[in-house]
This record gives C-alpha cells, sequence and structure tokens, in this order.
C-alpha cells in the first residue's frame, strides 16, 4: 500500500478490556502501513486487555487516557469493536465527548460492530445511514439513524461495518476516507 497516510494521526479510541482483538490489530495494521502515526486510546492508563471472541487475548499499552486527549491533535479516530468494547466506552463520557466533536466538526471517524454504541451515546447518528453488528439495528434506528446490512458504509467521513469478515473493506474506506480529508483540509 502506498504512503498516502504519512503525516497523519490517528486515535483508537477503546475501552481498557474487551476490545475485539482482530479489529484493533488489523485496521491499526493498514493506517501505519499507509503511513500514519497511531496512539491507543483508553479511559484508564497502562493496558487495554483485548479478546479472541470471548477468550482472553493480548493487553496493548495505552498511550493516552481519554480524560487527557484533545481531538484537535488527531486527523481521525478509529472505534474497534468487541461487545463489551462497545458498552464500555459508552459510558466514559470524556470518549464520548471525543467521538461527539470528531462528529460535529466533519472529521473522520470510522466503527466497527458494536463500536456504534459509543456513536449512538455521543448522540450523533441521527439522519445518517450505517451498518453495524446486526443487533445495534433497533439502537440505531431509535437513535434516529438508517441502519444498512452492507460489508462497509461509507456517510460522509463515518465509515463504518460490521464485522471482522469486513475488515479489509473497511481498512480500504478508512484510508480512503482519512486520505481524502487529509488532502481538502490542507487545500483549503
Amino acid at each position: 500500500m502506498a504512503k498516502n497516510l504519512t503525516g497523519t494521526k490517528i486515535a483508537f479510541l477503546v475501552a481498557n478490556e474487551g476490545i475485539e482483538q482482530v479489529e484493533l490489530t488489523e485496521p491499526w495494521k493498514t493506517v501505519v502501513d499507509a503511513g500514519a502515526e497511531t496512539e491507543l486510546i483508553a479511559p484508564k492508563a497502562d493496558e487495554a486487555q483485548a479478546f479472541n471472541h470471548l477468550h482472553l487475548a493480548d493487553t496493548f499499552p495505552v498511550d493516552r487516557t481519554t480524560s487527557e486527549v484533545n481531538p484537535a491533535e488527531y486527523d481521525a479516530v478509529v472505534l474497534p469493536g468487541g461487545v463489551a468494547n462497545g458498552d464500555q466506552l459508552r459510558t466514559d463520557e470524556p470518549a464520548v465527548r471525543f467521538v461527539r466533536d470528531f462528529m460535529e466538526a466533519g472529521r473522520p471517524v470510522a466503527a466497527i460492530c458494536h463500536a456504534l454504541w459509543a456513536l449512538v451515546e455521543a448522540d450523533v447518528v441521527r439522519g445518517r445511514t450505517l451498518t453495524s453488528w446486526p443487533s445495534l439495528q433497533t439502537d440505531i434506528r431509535n437513535a434516529g439513524g438508517n441502519w444498512v446490512d452492507e460489508e462497509v458504509h461509507i456517510d460522509g467521513r463515518l465509515v463504518t461495518s460490521r464485522k471482522p469478515d469486513d475488515l479489509p473493506a473497511f481498512g480500504e474506506a478508512l484510508v480512503g476516507v482519512v486520505r481524502a480529508a487529509s488532502v481538502r483540509s490542507s487545500v483549503g
């Protein structure tokens, strides 16, 4: 992949446990391979515990906490999935505010699987079309969003996907949206 994200900084926003590991590591690798700088952000310092579905997987060092980050320091934010991850992240007010600030500024946000709960909690899905793990479709509709069953869906600068099988399309869409946004912001 071409180094077309050189000069961009991408936040990966997670809870401290319950992240679906592949939904963190695959998009991370994709954007790093494209030249982006990345940081792992979580509510608490130290480590974030990932899972392979319901089984413990690896831990990852947290670079910064949600209470100490400023959205202006990043070009995009990625929200990896995991049921427990999405459920816990939506209860962390600094994380919800971070997501809301990104969406209100019209900056790139990418979310997969259960991570869309943070978007619902931030009240930023109204009038948007998104996809997610199917069990979130009622939450998305109740929050005013239009849920679709697609591998990846792009709504402006919002990229959403359903599950680990969708990661190749999710990564490609993520890189494309971040690249387009950084080109527009450097021209404007």
